[in-house]
């Protein structure tokens, strides 16, 4: 998710929780290709710890969606996913995100350009290959390559994957749905709400349900994963159960808490307070290190993240006031590693 699941994010996921599956932070196609390549790169880091990793990308401009998913291929991620579910103003009022549910002809568009790339790509097509490629693309894709010592990627089909969700206003899979499955996509992700709910009320499992019978009846070879308001791995099973689903898709559940993704016997091993205190401190160091091998240390967007660790615990709401004016790692260990508080509670 934007903001939130970053390089360090994911490294500790994987570390604490070992999903099967992590995906990027969204990167926009349009600012890839108009120029911004330098400072979005970031966004695809990933160490081989990450794999397997799908890039995320999300935008409007087809042509601009082939070139990315080119890059993607070649930093060696396993699939491309294009995003076409965000609810957020801003990405949503430029017509990317799941505004694109009201435009299936360009999503549409959309899907096929980076097919049409990931085919160009087992045929060995690269971005050194396109004439009409930003040269702020191509160094940047250098430069990423340097920056992880990356091996090149082997040219072969990847899997095109969308993540949407069931509409505008409401449940509205048989207006939407079939555009998508008439392209055959890998996968294509649902998230149980509307563009206009965004976050709020509850996820629609029942039109999740009709999603998956929809999808399946068309061509089984469609994987389907859900999404909305799965809050662990039990709850994960149950719902895939229900729905017949491939694969679940967690994320705010998962916010503070890398343990949700292991089976409860495992969790009530290690879900102590302090493991999150560790957990935190862990986060921030991997964090820190990262971003100044990075040439940056913006550490306030790693404040977030502090307060989720400590969510419950008892004192949480003086401890949070310490935490979120941390600016540095050290800080964060400090103030941790000087905190009293009752494990039994």
């Amino acid at each position: 998710m934007d903001g939130v699941t970053d390089y360090a994010c994911r490294h500790i996921f994987k570390k604490y929780g070992q999903p099967d599956l992590l995906f990027t932070e969204f990167v926009n196609v349009e600012g890839l290709c108009l120029g911004a390549a330098g400072n979005l790169m970031p966004h695809f880091d990933y160490d081989p710890s990450q794999q397997p990793i799908i890039a995320q990308i999300f935008g409007n401009t087809p042509e601009y969606f082939y070139l990315a998913t080119l890059l993607v291929a070649e930093l060696g991620f396993v699939g491309v996913d294009l995003n076409m579910g965000c609810p957020a103003r801003t990405v949503a009022q430029s017509g990317s995100g799941a505004a694109l549910i009201g435009q299936p002809k360009l999503a549409q568009a959309i899907v096929k350009a980076a097919q049409q790339a990931i085919q160009d790509f087992a045929n060995g097509k690269t971005l050194a290959d396109c004439d009409d490629v930003n040269p702020k693309l191509t160094r940047a894709l250098a430069a990423q390559r340097e920056f992880w010592q990356l091996a090149p990627a082997k040219h072969q089909l990847l899997p095109v994957s969308v993540k949407t969700r069931i509409g505008l206003d409401g449940n509205e899979l048989k207006t939407w749905l079939p555009y998508l499955i008439e392209l055959n996509p890998a996968r294509i992700s649902l998230h149980g709400r509307s563009l206009k709910q965004a976050y709020s009320g509850y996820a629609d499992w029942q039109a999740l349900a009709q999603a998956s019978e929809m999808i399946k009846t068309a061509n089984p070879a469609i994987e389907f994963f859900a999404n909305g308001d799965v809050a662990d791995y039990e709850m994960a099973q149950q719902r895939a159960a229900q729905v017949k689903a491939d694969g679940i898709l967690i994320g705010r559940a998962s916010f503070g808490n890398p343990f949700i993704f292991l089976p409860q016997a495992e969790r009530e091993k290690i879900a102590t307070p302090a493991k999150f205190f560790d957990l935190a401190i862990d986060h921030a160091q991997t964090f820190e290190s990262h971003n100044l091998k990075r040439g940056r240390n913006k550490f306030f967007s790693m404040r977030k993240h502090l307060a989720w660790y400590i969510k419950g615990i008892p004192g949480a709401a003086q401890l949070r006031s310490q935490l979120v004016r941390s600016n540095s790692a050290s800080e964060v260990k400090a103030i941790l590693e000087n905190w009293s508080f009752d494990e039994t509670i």
